[in-house]
């Protein structure tokens, strides 16, 4: 039997993007809009802006463009709207949207994907669908998937969605943790042996996507363990397998100053590109990843001390080992033909990079791509794809932080920037 979510809770407000283009029938003034700066013979639109903090994107065959707009980030926010999803149309065909409406509930946060005529979006524990119809805004009441999932606190707290090609939703459940201390965020405390948070959190979990009212971890098989954070995570429909970036963990100077110092609190850990295969294990809290060293390392909540392999063999190696810090938010795969070929197969990964920069050495704040094949394997060396937002964080100067990827029928590339409030698309100019 479904439940439905009644009306009240999916809440719609519209705008036209003229109506409130002039006071006292005078355009407003604004600052010309900044665009990242892309590779030669790609241009960028600025698609949507003032959408309160959007996260992840998707995008219907006929162009619509849904955004959600993540809620409880008011400090992130450039406004004060509340969350939900931005539905967003281009009627006109000049790259940027001239219809903006936000509907939903407000306690959405980052999740969003279609699967056929269903838009599935999700909160910190529940993930819902609504059927989608000939309307921008689905006229049907929105129904529960998924509920019950473990919130993880307030910085792991996304619920990513995709699909695999057996009719499964796949999601993740974050560790709110850095390390399963035994008192947490304190200077030198052990961690749990064993880490007790991967009972139902620090994994990948499978649901059946046409399914109703499923509850929490319990109705879902358990794809893979020993994740801190995994938000970009996304099926690839080529090598028909699963692929996601971990967030790593933090305060390794803070919490172990004999181990650690400062700038190798800057340096370590990576962050982890992986293939997640069934039954995987990516070593946390018990393993980091070292770039330098190029080798998985023992934490030293338990026993390490920045020079101790871990045991060789029995965590999963990252295809990849991105800078510290970055913060991988999302993940997307491009098999479309309007980019050139040589992007054809491989990655694009939205960086959101972190909350305050740590110094000159932290990077991120840009979208990355990964060059792959068909099999899925990496091909190459990744390069900065987009970079250059414009740095406007609640009138601070501080980094755009992108956030959502989407790539959209025409074969364009969406980017979402959470803390400037845009949606940018990017097309190649033959």
């Amino acid at each position: 039997m479904q439940r439905s979510v009644g009306r009240s809770a999916f809440l719609t407000v519209a705008l036209s993007l003229g109506a409130a283009s002039a006071v006292l029938g005078q355009p407003p003034q604004r600052p010309p809009l900044a665009k990242p700066a892309v590779p030669q013979g790609f241009t960028v639109t600025v698609f949507a802006e003032g959408l309160a903090t959007p996260r992840h994107i998707a995008v219907r065959d006929n162009g619509d463009v849904y955004v959600t707009l993540r809620s409880g980030q008011a400090k992130f926010r450039p406004t004060d709207e509340p969350g939900g999803i931005a539905a967003l149309r281009d009627t006109n065909g000049d790259g940027v949207a001239d219809v903006q409406t936000r509907f939903g509930s407000p306690d959405i946060d980052t999740g969003l994907a279609i699967r056929g005529d269903e838009l599935y979006y999700a909160s910190t524990t529940t993930i819902y669908a609504v059927a989608l119809d000939d309307e921008l805004v689905p006229t049907a009441a929105p129904t529960v998937v998924v509920a019950e999932l473990p919130e993880s606190g307030s910085g792991h707290r996304s619920k990513p969605i995709t699909f695999d090609d057996a009719g499964h939703l796949i999601t993740q459940v974050g560790a709110p943790s850095n390390a399963c201390q035994r008192d947490a965020g304190t200077r030198g405390s052990p961690g749990l042996s064993p880490c007790t948070l991967l009972d139902q959190h620090g994994g990948v979990f499978l649901f059946d996507a046409a399914a109703r009212n499923q509850h929490g971890v319990r109705d879902a098989e358990r794809y893979t363990t020993g994740h801190r954070n995994i938000v970009a995570l996304e099926w690839n429909v080529s090598a028909r397998a699963l692929f996601g970036l971990m967030h790593a963990r933090d305060g390794l100077s803070e919490l172990w100053p004999d181990h650690y110092s400062e700038q190798q609190d800057i340096e370590l850990p990576a962050e982890e590109f992986h293939r997640l295969d069934r039954g995987v294990n990516l070593g946390w809290p018990y393993t980091y990843y070292d770039p330098k060293r190029r080798q998985r390392m023992v934490m030293p909540e338990y026993g390490g001390d920045g020079n101790t392999p871990a045991e060789p063999g029995r965590y999963r190696e990252p295809l990849l080992a991105f800078p510290a810090h970055w913060a991988p938010n999302d993940l997307v795969f491009y098999e479309a033909a309007q980019f050139p070929e040589r992007y054809r197969h491989g990655a694009f990964v939205a960086f959101h990079g972190p909350v305050m920069p740590r110094g000159a050495e932290v990077g991120g704040y840009n979208v990355v791509f990964i060059p792959m094949n068909s099999a899925g394997a990496v091909t190459g060396e990744w390069e900065v794809f987009a970079d250059d937002f414009e740095r406007v964080l609640s009138g601070a100067n501080l980094p755009a932080r992108p956030s959502g990827l989407a790539v959209g029928p025409d074969g364009a590339l969406y980017i979402g920037d959470d803390s400037g409030g845009r949606v940018f698309k990017v097309r190649y100019e033959k």
